[in-house]
């Protein structure tokens, strides 16, 4: 198991990121609902197990966080509860000392195979992998004190 060899290797991480994320583009009529029960299992149960797996010794510890960054379009008002397992975990956790952040990356990620799926599309369409990096570093080691939970991350160039 690669958490065992993580621990092994490198000992209990204080910080986790869930970014193992599935998607797929297209209507409900047109979505296989295999693809959506893959995605789910990816998405949803993943970040249980991984949170199941590390939360305990971030408790031990009295401190650690957990950044969860959803598929953007699971994460919008058609499907508001798909966050529900980041907030219950944030309000379990929060108050032992582990912050859990919710990141959405609300945009095309600027990837060799997204750029020739928008061919076309300026660069202010897409956003970095470096700055959600950098996003997701500051968010969790943030101060105690001012600890955020709903993070969205969005080119500049896009106009919503």
């Amino acid at each position: 198991m690669v958490a065992s060899a993580v621990e092994h290797d490198l000992g209990k991480p204080g910080v986790v990121v869930h970014n193992a994320v599935g998607g797929a583009f297209g209507t409900f009529r047109e979505i296989d609902p295999a693809i959506l029960n893959r995605n789910f299992q990816v998405n949803t149960m993943g970040l249980l197990y991984l949170a199941r797996r590390f939360a305990p010794a971030m408790i031990d510890a009295g401190k650690g966080a957990i950044a969860a960054s959803p598929v953007s379009q699971v994460s919008r008002q058609p499907r508001r509860r798909s966050g529900s397992w980041p907030r219950a975990m944030a309000r379990e956790l929060g108050p032992r000392g582990v912050h859990i952040a919710y990141v959405v990356v609300d945009a095309v990620i600027d990837l060799e195979w997204t750029r020739k799926r928008w061919p076309d599309r300026p660069d202010d369409f897409f956003i970095k992998p470096r700055a959600i990096a950098d996003e997701i570093w500051h968010v969790v080691h943030q101060d105690r004190s001012a600890w955020s939970f709903n993070v969205e991350l969005r080119p500049f160039g896009e106009a919503w």
